[in-house]
This record gives C-alpha cells, sequence and structure tokens, in this order.
C-alpha cells in the first residue's frame, strides 16, 4: 500500500456561510455596531455627520444619563467601524464627546438554518426594525450563556431556545416588541455570546418582554450574565432605504 493510501482522512473543508431553510447558504451579514458617549451638547451635529459619512444608524438618548447619547450604525463591511466611522469622532465637532466604552457593543446578523428569507433576515429585516417608525425606544445588552448549554444534547438545546422564543414572538405579534438577535463570539471584550437589541414604541413593553424572559429555563439555569443595559429614546435614524 501505498503512503498515500495510508494517509488519514482529508479534513472537510471549513464552511462558514450562513444557512437559512435548505438551500439557502449566504457569505453576507451585517455587523451592527453600539457606541455610547457623554458631554453631548448637540444631538443634531452627530445624526449630521453620519448622514453626511452615508452611514445607516440611529442615535438615541440615554436614559441614564442627560447629556449622554447612543448611536448604532450598520454595515456589510466591518472596515467602516475603523475607518468613516472612526474619522467622524476624531475631528470636531464629534471629537468633544466622552465615550462610554463599558456600553460598546458589536455583532453580526446569523442564520439558525430555519429563516425562509435568509437574506431578509441577515441584511434587510434589522435595517426595517431599527430604522422604522415604531423604533421609538430601545434597550441593547450582550449577554453570555455558561458552558454547560454547549454541552446538552442538540434536542434539548432546541426545546429550551424554543420556550424562550415562543415569548418574543408573543411580544413580536402583539406589536409591542421587534427584537434583533446578533452574535458576537470573539467581538466585545467580555468574550460575550449574543448581543440583543428590543426595540418598540413604548418603553414599558420592552422592560415586561425582559421580566417574562427572567422565568425560561434559559435565562433561569444557562444565563452566566446580562448587560450592562443602554436604554434610549430614538432621537435620529438614517433614512430607510430599499
Amino acid at each position: 500500500m501505498s503512503d498515500d493510501a495510508k494517509a488519514s482522512p482529508r479534513e472537510p473543508t471549513l464552511d462558514v456561510r450562513e444557512r437559512g431553510a435548505p438551500p439557502q447558504t449566504s457569505e453576507r451579514r451585517l455587523f451592527v455596531q453600539l457606541l455610547a458617549f457623554g458631554d453631548c451638547d448637540d444631538v443634531a451635529a452627530v445624526g449630521r455627520a453620519l448622514e453626511g459619512a452615508g452611514l445607516a444608524g440611529a442615535v438615541y438618548a440615554d436614559l441614564h444619563d442627560p447629556r449622554g447619547i447612543g448611536l448604532v450604525v450598520m454595515d456589510e463591511r466591518p472596515d467602516s467601524f475603523v475607518t468613516g466611522l472612526r474619522e467622524l469622532f476624531l475631528k470636531p465637532p464629534l471629537d468633544s464627546l466622552r465615550p462610554k466604552p463599558e456600553y460598546s457593543l458589536l455583532g453580526r446578523t446569523y442564520g439558525s438554518g430555519f429563516e425562509p428569507n435568509l437574506e431578509d433576515w441577515l441584511l434587510h429585516r434589522p435595517r426595517r426594525v431599527i430604522l422604522g417608525e415604531g423604533a421609538r425606544w430601545a434597550i441593547w445588552y450582550p449577554l453570555r450563556r455558561h458552558g454547560a448549554f454547549a454541552t446538552l444534547p442538540h434536542d434539548e438545546q432546541g426545546g429550551i431556545l424554543r420556550e424562550h422564543g415562543r415569548i418574543g414572538h408573543a411580544f413580536g405579534e402583539a406589536g409591542l416588541v421587534q427584537d434583533i438577535r446578533l452574535a458576537c463570539f470573539g467581538l466585545d471584550r467580555d468574550d460575550n455570546d449574543f448581543v440583543i437589541g428590543l426595540i418598540g414604541r413604548e418603553l414599558h413593553p420592552l422592560s415586561a418582554c425582559v421580566q417574562a424572559m427572567r422565568s425560561t429555563r434559559q435565562t433561569a439555569q444557562y444565563m452566566q450574565h446580562m448587560g450592562p443595559f443602554f436604554l434610549g429614546r430614538t432621537l435620529w435614524q438614517s433614512p430607510l432605504r430599499p
């Protein structure tokens, strides 16, 4: 037998494409970043700067800081966060803002293998939710599960996630809360797993949704930590383009 025949089987090629309901796959995804700042005296200037740079996003009034703001920016190209966006905050009038890095978040849209319209889920729905007319209030936060969750049988994981998901679907179908779920493995300083955005017309349903999810098995048994929470009221949104 030749040496080639004795060689171990070739390792399968890694496939990092996003997957929806078969046979959908995609190489595209949307990156979403939240940044928070204090000492903001001119919110309109922040909106004008983002719009002038051609960046899609929203600016929020920080509920817990009368001079604070948060901004969410979306782009398929992560390079834009360290080029165009970065440049805006290195020159007047935005260079005087005080960064709050403890609230900084970065996540990416992902396919779970069940989405009927994968491209819409990855690229268009997040924009509709964040930039839509119903996006008056927002709660953004990171979360990390206990490592034990990953060792559970696949079917058991699915049951836990479905229990959690039913609450989100109920709030969504009632028109109270729309959620944004982003993967952030390796993308933040605290090694979180996911970024969650809860968006709605009124603040109370967002809080009620968080409260309802506390009783699920995922949160009660397998959540290592959540937060910090950024709460904001929308002050500016970029146009929602097709």
